[in-house]
């Protein structure tokens, strides 16, 4: 049995371009706010992972079964239905900070480590950035580079 490949890896895909494909004009406009936050929170300027999530940074990881690969610290995709934003999931010791702010969001439903906005007018885009300050954070003291 072979080791299964990884399909979301960075590309070299403009994600400017990509934004601006976006059909419905209120996606566009929130992709460019949430684009926005995460530059000011990271500092860094994102990259396409796979053909629709754009990142910021990225980390190594290995879980415990030995399957290892590399992903972006914090993305973000504008999909059709929902704008999903991946965030670290696991809060560590900082789980009621992360719940505090859910609650104060507005609109949106949760995975494991998804984040789901149907629309960014639903939500306290402040709130929004907290929550998106503490994944980066937490994702850096897990993950230091």
């Amino acid at each position: 049995m072979g080791k299964a490949e990884i399909k979301t890896k960075a590309t070299d895909v403009s994600v400017a371009e990509f934004i601006a494909a976006i059909p419905e004009v209120r996606r566009r406009e929130d992709a460019a706010v949430v684009d926005a936050i995460h530059r000011r929170i990271t500092g860094l300027a994102p990259k396409m992972w796979g053909p629709s999530i754009i990142g910021y940074g990225s980390y190594d990881y290995v879980y415990d079964s030995g399957r290892s690969g590399t992903m972006c610290r914090a993305g973000y995709s504008p999909r059709k239905g929902a704008m999903t934003l991946y965030l670290v999931g696991h809060y560590q010791n900082r789980q009621s900070e992360a719940d505090a702010l859910l609650a104060r969001l507005g609109k949106h439903k949760t995975s494991k480590a998804c984040l789901y906005i149907n629309n960014l007018a639903d939500v306290d885009v402040a709130v929004l950035e907290q929550l998106v300050t503490l994944s980066w954070d937490v994702m850096n003291e897990r993950y230091p580079e």
